[in-house]
């Protein structure tokens, strides 16, 4: 799914053999379990015969130099000259926690009505999820109309379509009133019928996207290899962009209207005082009139909107590819996970073909190797056109119970407002939410606020509530569980594992120069147990997905605190880890 990605549920696809090497099952939200392991791996004899099957398909893995996860759009410094917010006092408007696209689109929207406004973030500015996305522009649900249709009716349906095309004439009319050079451009998108599958799928969504009034043609046949039979739905007037030029562009523009952005500043607490929002950063404090926050996952609440949630990473790989060598359009198939296709841009006469798929409820697989070699060989059978690989990366996507975001005033709060839960269209999600969180705070009326209200309770996603929760159940079991390795010594350079030490749990890594680190394997959210993640070399959370750096630094929210530091004892009787000193380790807890 676009990176940008969410579930293809309630519908079930099925999944072609023939035309994918087998994935992991993660049918979202459609009644079963789709945290799976790909079949046969989860011992090492059975990622081998899955490695010799995949080495069967006539393919390799092109030579690239850089392996590790970089996405095609990580080159562009949005806000290079920004610097760490210092000093406590600070006063402004609105303070906007977080600066992906939500944020940011958030702050231009307060700008552009004279409010004084402050972004923050704790790592680079758009250097989050948001650098990570495929960027797909389309307006209909991510997860199929039909989808949507069956859990919240024609109308709300309807007015989601509505909103999200509104958010991408709103992309379209803000590059063009601002002169940001970002590549947008109108295009078709194809919803095209996987190989080997039955056509009903396009059928349905077909009389579903009649419903709620978006154009779409039916056609047969796409200028795609072993397409040319297949069932094919067109939308036209979707989009697509580079998504760090455009932010460039926003940034550029709201300070010059007088906003400011801090890079690196980490938010410890953010609290209701006297009618204004108090923000305590490592750096100092700000008030202001609202606050806004648009991370990736909220940090101003701990269950009621995390419940609502599950986090799933996706993957993303670029080729080059010649100029022409098929149509500027976007792509999707029916596979369950489905792949989605796009094209950027390049130099001379190459562009870049951008392949995206393999998705996995987060933190619950680890052989991302796999996944890249399933989508590079899928991507040669249907664009024999596609040349070296340029780019790997992955990113992670927070799916609600209904396929729409939760954007608004947070429950509970009176000045706070929250962004979240992109269910895999993060770009226009995240303009959708900043035209309404800004209405909101300026006291003007919200289109579409019902649609996305945090407080909404879906009856008829009940289910799907009870049964992604059950994540939780599950993990908090593995504490009950053997380690990973027996000692620590075991523990080979460039690796994580899990470590038992007594009743606890520890997350040890070693890094390239033999350096471990070891920290405790609880996340400092609720508690639940860590999985390592070799490409993203970081520790994920499974339960409401938070990442955290090999040194225990919170990567990514719900999480705030660090892991707490821990000391491994080895088969020799010496003591390992974070102090590398051989003194026995200090209790193991949780900051929050």
């Amino acid at each position: 799914m676009p990176l940008n990605v969410s579930p293809r549920a309630i519908v079930p696809k099925q999944p072609s053999p023939l035309a994918s090497p087998p994935v992991a099952s993660t049918r979202r939200w459609a009644g079963q379990v789709r945290t799976q392991r790909p079949a046969g791996t989860s011992h090492p004899i059975g990622r081998l015969i899955l490695k010799l099957i995949l080495d069967r398909l006539d393919f390799q893995m092109d030579h690239f130099v850089d392996r590790r996860s970089k996405s095609l759009w990580m080159d562009v410094a949005v806000a290079p000259s920004v610097r760490p917010l210092q000093g406590d006092g600070r006063e402004c408007d609105v303070v906007i926690v977080g600066a992906g696209i939500a944020g940011i689109s958030t702050a231009y929207e307060l700008a552009i009505e004279a409010s004084h406004v402050v972004v923050l973030d704790r790592g680079k500015i758009a250097g989050g999820i948001t650098a990570r996305t495929s960027a797909h522009l389309a307006p209909l649900c991510d997860d199929l109309t039909s989808a949507m249709i069956s859990l919240r009716g024609e109308e709300m349906s309807r007015l989601f379509y509505e909103s999200q095309a509104a958010a991408v004439d709103r992309i379209e009319e803000i590059q063009k009133q601002e002169s940001i050079d970002c590549d947008f451009r109108r295009l078709d998108g194809y919803l095209l019928q996987a190989l080997n599958t039955d056509s009903k799928i396009i059928e349905d969504e077909f009389e579903a996207v009649c419903k709620v009034g978006a154009p779409v043609h039916r056609l047969v046949g796409v200028p795609l290899a072993h397409c040319e039979q297949q069932h094919v739905l067109r939308y036209p007037r979707q989009a697509t962009f580079h998504p760090l030029k455009y932010l460039r562009g926003l940034v550029a523009d709201i300070e010059a209207k007088g906003g400011s952005f801090h890079c690196d500043t980490v938010v410890e607490r953010i609290e209701e005082r006297d009618g204004k929002v108090v923000v305590t950063t490592g750096g100092g404090t700000i008030t202001a009139r609202a606050a806004v926050v648009a991370t990736n996952a909220p940090i101003v609440d701990r269950f009621a909107l995390h419940t609502k949630m599950a986090p799933y990473r996706t993957y993303a790989m670029a080729f080059s590819i010649p100029k022409g060598a098929i149509p500027d359009a976007l792509y999707w198939d029916t596979l369950d996970p489905y792949h989605y296709v796009r094209l950027q841009p390049g130099d001379g006469r190459t562009d870049f073909l951008i392949v995206g798929g393999g998705d996995h409820k987060s933190g619950e697989a680890d052989d991302a190797e796999l996944r890249f070699q399933a989508l590079e060989a899928w991507t040669r059978n249907l664009i024999p056109a596609a040349q070296g690989v340029t780019h790997r990366w992955s990113g992670q996507v927070l799916d609600t119970i209904d396929y729409a975001g939760f954007i608004g005033k947070n429950p509970g709060s009176n000045n706070i407002y929250v962004h979240t839960g992109d269910s895999g269209q993060g770009m226009t999600h995240g303009v959708v939410g900043a035209m309404i969180n800004s209405a909101l705070i300026l006291g003007r009326e919200a289109r579409w606020a019902e649609v996305y209200k945090p407080s909404r309770k879906t009856l008829a996603g009940m289910s799907n509530f009870l049964r992604e929760n059950m994540t939780a159940v599950k993990n908090f079991a593995e504490y009950l569980a053997p380690g990973e390795l027996g000692d620590v010594s075991d523990l080979k350079a460039g690796h994580g594992a899990i470590i038992r030490q007594g009743m606890s749990k520890i997350a040890a890594y070693r890094d390239p120069s033999g350096k471990l680190y070891a920290r405790s394997a609880a996340c400092t959210h609720v508690g639940c147990h860590l999985h390592w993640n070799s490409f993203e070399t970081c520790w994920d959370c499974p339960c409401h997905g938070s990442h955290f750096a090999i040194d225990g630094t919170p990567l990514n929210g719900p999480a705030i605190g660090p892991l707490a530091e821990a000391n491994i004892k080895t088969r020799s009787g010496e003591y390992a880890g974070a102090d590398q000193g051989g003194e026995p380790p200090t209790s193991l807890h949780s900051e929050t």
